[in-house]
């Protein structure tokens, strides 16, 4: 078979496999475990933990948002976190790390903060706002595990969250400007 065919067919085999934008729980734990790097451990910690926090805004928009883009981009959140959570989770055990259950206090009193404008005008702005500034935290964080990431496994589940992250943003983003919000 020539170059030119294996690729094409390659490239056939992918198509058809119909490769999702978010990676399964599966994908962050398909090869063997290598040991984490001193910085791989932080990173699934904070990751986790913003996906947490992901989770807990997405719903809560669901409850308290006027708008409907803020209650359609919350739920997004809300099942691209839940996914993503569900590979970090997978990754963290098999690499034995041991992930925190719950929330920062600085992101329990961030999300009181927004919850305390509920049945307000200023609830929606002030979702996105910090919705925004979480999504930007996230990319900074996973483009520098990337980047220095010790852990070939812990990297690559980095890189295939990033689209996912950044679409969020362009969600927000566009959502802030059709409600006059930013």
């Amino acid at each position: 078979m020539t170059a030119v065919r294996r690729m094409a067919a390659a490239a056939i085999l992918v198509a058809l496999t119909g490769i999702s934008a978010i990676p399964a729980p599966s994908a962050f734990a398909a090869a063997p475990a290598e040991t984490p790097a001193a910085t791989d451990a932080p990173f699934l910690t904070t990751i986790h933990q913003a996906n947490l926090a992901e989770i807990a805004a997405g719903e809560d928009a669901g409850k308290n948002a006027r708008a409907a883009c803020v209650k359609s981009v919350g739920a997004r959140i809300v099942r691209d976190h839940r996914k993503l959570d569900a590979g970090v989770i997978a990754l963290a055990a098999k690499l034995g790390v041991t992930l925190p259950a719950g929330l920062t206090t600085a992101q329990e009193e961030d999300l009181a903060a927004i919850q305390a404008k509920a049945g307000t005008h200023a609830y929606d702005p002030s979702w996105l706002a910090d919705q925004a500034t979480s999504h930007i935290q996230a990319l900074a964080l996973i483009d520098t595990e990337v980047k220095t990431g010790g852990n070939a496994e812990v990297r690559a589940a980095a890189a295939a969250a990033r689209p996912v992250v950044a679409t969020h943003l362009a969600l927000i983003r566009a959502c802030e400007a059709e409600i006059g919000a930013s």
